[in-house]
């Protein structure tokens, strides 16, 4: 068993947030390598007749990843750093991180020049590298995020909040490691009850807070707004 993990990730997802602060513990753990990779939520839910997110002058979550894929070039460190205060800012601070003014303080925060925003934009190699990590998701079968891939097997998830920390955290390492053992298995899934959808909704909190659109669940383990009680009409994210 290989000690490298790829991660598709979507900064505005907040359970591929809450699984990155589970695989950070286990790095610090056990020295894992963590290739983070990407993957569009606004892309797999599009509506027909609706633009694709490239095709945008600014479209959230893909516009930051193409940030991240320039920081990427010059070191995974950087992404990695990027990735962790950009879903720190949203999951757990309710801030905006896709406002571009608040991505440009993040930047600097990393110590990125914030002039990295305008240069990914204006490379439109950014748009491919991002389509192509989603489009592996896809062509695998997938749907969602958190999206990982260990020695060529690709498993959704694990789903998660209040991420288990310590030997926690090395406990499901080996049940995810163990799940891509053996590759005929293809889900186990936990019933919600009442008091798991509560406490669900009040880790959600925060993401409900700083986003500025509504989320669409086509195939999706959870759907956030109804865990929150909340009723809206789905936009195209």
């Amino acid at each position: 068993m290989t000690a490298k993990v790829e991660f598709h990730f979507d900064p505005m997802c907040p359970f591929a947030y809450q699984t990155s602060m589970w695989i950070r513990d286990v790095r610090s753990q056990l020295g894992i390598t963590i290739d983070w990779r990407f993957f569009s939520l606004e892309e797999i839910n599009r509506a027909d007749g609706k633009k694709h997110p490239w095709e945008r002058d600014w479209s959230y979550g893909w516009s930051l990843m193409r940030i991240g894929a320039l920081l990427r070039r010059t070191d995974m460190s950087l992404l990695d750093r990027w990735y962790e205060v950009t879903g720190s800012e949203l999951h757990a601070f309710g801030g905006k991180p896709h406002d571009p003014a608040v991505a440009r303080r993040l930047l600097s925060e990393i110590g990125a020049d914030d002039q990295t925003l305008d240069a990914a934009l204006a490379d439109p190699t950014t748009h491919d590298e991002v389509r192509a990590e989603h489009q592996r998701v896809v062509d695998a079968g997938g749907y969602g995020v958190p999206t990982l891939f260990i020695d060529g097997q690709c498993l959704f998830g694990p789903v998660l909040v209040d991420p288990p920390t310590g030997p926690d955290a090395v406990k499901l390492w080996n049940v995810v490691t163990g799940m891509v053992e053996l590759p005929h298995v293809y889900e186990l899934q936990r019933p919600k009850s009442s008091a798991d959808a509560e406490l669900i909704a009040q880790s959600l909190r925060p993401y409900l807070d700083g986003r500025d659109w509504v989320s669409i669940n086509r195939g999706q383990v959870v759907d956030v707004d109804h865990l929150a009680g909340r009723k809206v009409a789905h936009g195209d994210g």
